[in-house]
């Protein structure tokens, strides 16, 4: 028997019939699952220092378990003394079991570890069916070692759903055990 993450199963099990039972769907492939999760991070002061999008990299892949690649930018930008190519920042896309695993950390560990947490806003849905929902604190991680971060600073979360609506979504993220806020 091959090794499943907590998560997947719930959502074989429990997540799935839910979902069906709501939307009544005819078919379990019409069900809408998380395709991909992505954490991005942009690093600023990256123009000043090259070191800092290196150490952006290596949070990141301490906290997914996968190898971060450096963002790089698009075009020139005078005001900000920013060259097409620089590196400017971190992201990593995960799939499959490592996004279910990063998915339960973040939910068990991580988020309730934030200082004065009452839920996540549920306005980051963005009309197709994916959540982007913003960490200002990396520490909130266990892997990250307080004593070796020289700047706190936050990551964005993107959640890609095949859901069509952001009602189907929510309620996909929300029977998976994101807390999101009471109105």
């Amino acid at each position: 028997m091959s090794y499943a993450p907590r998560l997947k199963e719930e959502f074989e099990k429990v997540v799935s019939k839910s979902l069906m039972d709501e939307f009544s769907y005819q078919n379990t492939m019409q069900v809408p699952r998380v395709v991909k999760i992505i954490l991005s991070r942009g690093v600023g002061a990256a123009v000043a220092d090259k070191k800092l999008v290196e150490q952006a990299v290596d949070e990141l892949t301490l906290i997914t378990g996968q190898k971060a690649v450096p963002t790089l930018s698009k075009k020139d930008v005078a005001s900000f003394k920013l060259r097409k190519g620089m590196p400017i920042g971190a992201k990593v896309t995960l799939r499959g079991n490592k996004m279910f695993e990063f998915l339960d950390r973040l939910i068990s560990i991580a988020l309730p570890r934030v200082r004065d947490f009452h839920g996540i806003k549920p306005s980051g849905f963005d009309g197709r069916g994916n959540y982007t929902l913003g960490i200002t604190e990396q520490i909130i991680f266990p892997e990250i070692d307080i004593d070796k971060v020289n700047k706190i600073s936050g990551m964005d979360i993107t959640f890609v759903t095949s859901a069509f609506t952001d009602n189907e979504a929510k309620s996909l993220l929300n029977l998976i055990g994101l807390p999101f806020k009471k109105k």
